[in-house]
């Protein structure tokens, strides 16, 4: 498994910005809390595989800041040899997922980007609770996804998401 010191290295020597960086230690952080969490309520989660695919969750901006940085940070895991494992939870951390549909829509390749395991769950709510380097809360997340006019139904996966989570650590 690449280690926590190598995820950064890898942001850092792909060019990613100080501030993505430290963005994406603070999702680690807070990931590696639920993560932390859900094991004590005996979940089957691997704390190492949150930790790392949450450090590396946005290593594609050091190409892009848009929507694809996602697929961009997937390719760039691969051809890295990163784990697939890390590299599927680059690929699905963007919101709570994105269908064929809207990946075809949004110009990305064609494929399915929801969140499966527990590992691309966490990361990905985690991800939404972090805004640049600070926690937020669920609901501001939600507020903010409303003052953006971002689809009903995209504001509705987020929130099924946050519940999944949070039921992980009952």
């Amino acid at each position: 498994m690449t280690t926590r010191a190598e995820a950064i290295r890898l942001l850092e020597e792909s060019g990613c910005a100080p501030n993505v960086i430290e963005h994406c230690k603070e999702v680690a952080s807070l990931a590696v809390e639920i993560a932390e969490k859900a094991k004590a309520a005996g979940r089957d989660v691997d704390l190492e595989l949150v930790e790392t695919g949450a450090l590396l969750h946005d290593s594609g901006r050091c190409r892009t800041h848009g929507i694809a940085h996602a697929v961009e940070g997937f390719r760039l895991a691969m051809g890295k040899g990163i784990e697939p494992a890390v590299a599927e939870i680059i690929k699905r951390h963007i919101g709570a997922g994105i269908s064929k549909e809207e990946a075809k829509e949004l110009g990305l390749p064609e494929d399915d980007y929801f969140p499966r395991s527990l590992e691309e769950k966490i990361v990905a709510h985690a991800d939404n609770l972090v805004k640049g380097t600070n926690r937020i809360t669920i609901q501001e997340r939600l507020e903010f996804m409303h003052k953006k006019n971002i689809s009903g139904d995209i504001v509705q996966r987020v929130k099924k998401l946050a519940e999944d989570v949070e039921e992980l650590s009952r």
